[in-house]
């Protein structure tokens, strides 16, 4: 008899991943049913697998699996989801929650009303900048400095928010080709574990145009560790307020960087989109 799973389709601005609930279910093989899963031809559609599950540090844990079967550290999207998904299923009655991820325990917020999770914000943890070495074999940290792929040369910052980020600022976001160049720059030699890649347009001091250009998914409508990527790089390189409004295909996500703590809190919606069962 083949095995059936029950499966949750949920979003975060846009950032659609497939939920698995893997204290029922068992997922041996999380790699092949995430390429499977997310062809939008064949499968469901989606930007990857996620997997909740218990832990011993925290309230839950979570695993994602990019939509080329690559398993990604963090998502900020998929949190919140997370949050709503447990609250919203009875897993837990807890508005306050801890989430272990590949890039460490994050901290969860639940906005609730009338039994439903109408917002959530989650503590990115402390941003870094990221060293990379350049082409005279030399370690720098990489800010609004060129870095050229293919026949294109843009000014970046590398930024890691527990996966690493190349934000870059331009006058016109939506004249980038970003099938054409988000690859590019994802392989490119100063990253050999790739990297999640923006393009983002300063808008005024609140408020930043992003698109991006994910590792191992490709373009997608959103991206919450990328939103922070964006405002802190916006912040170093004296773009915009500490606190500012990221929007992005999908929709907007609200990004402060804490000036007190050094930690960056990202807070937007999570929204359930349908449900569903799936054979193994």
């Amino acid at each position: 008899m083949t095995n059936r799973i029950k499966f949750t389709k949920m979003h975060g601005a846009g950032n659609d991943y497939i939920y698995v609930n893997t204290l029922k279910y068992t997922i041996e093989d999380p790699e092949s049913f995430a390429k499977k899963w997310s062809c939008y031809r064949t499968g469901i559609g989606s930007d990857g697998l996620v997997l909740i599950g218990s832990s011993s540090v925290a309230d839950f844990s979570m695993r994602i699996f990019n939509a080329d079967g690559s398993e990604a550290m963090m998502c900020g999207n998929a949190s919140r989801c997370i949050g709503k998904y447990v609250f919203e299923e009875g897993l837990t009655k807890k508005t306050v929650l801890t989430l272990e991820t590949l890039s460490g325990i994050k901290e969860l917020f639940l906005s609730v009303q009338d039994g439903i999770v109408t917002e959530v914000t989650v503590d990115m943890g402390n941003p870094k900048l990221e060293e990379v070495t350049l082409a005279d074999g030399s370690k720098d940290i990489l800010v609004y400095q060129a870095v050229s792929a293919g026949n294109y040369t843009f000014k970046g910052t590398a930024v890691s928010m527990g996966n690493p980020h190349l934000v870059i600022f331009v006058d016109a976001v939506e004249e980038i080709d970003l099938a054409k160049i988000g690859p590019l720059f994802e392989y490119h030699p100063y990253f050999p574990q790739r990297v999640n890649v923006e393009f983002a347009q300063i808008i005024s001091k609140k408020e930043v145009r992003m698109r991006v250009w994910e590792r191992g998914s490709g373009i997608t409508s959103a991206c919450g560790t990328g939103a922070c990527a964006t405002a802190v790089a916006a912040v170093i390189n004296q773009k915009t307020d500490r606190e500012v409004k990221i929007v992005m295909d999908g929709g907007p996500l609200t990004i402060k960087w804490d000036s007190a703590t050094q930690k960056v809190f990202m807070t937007g919606d999570a929204v359930k989109v349908y449900e569903g069962e799936l054979s193994l």
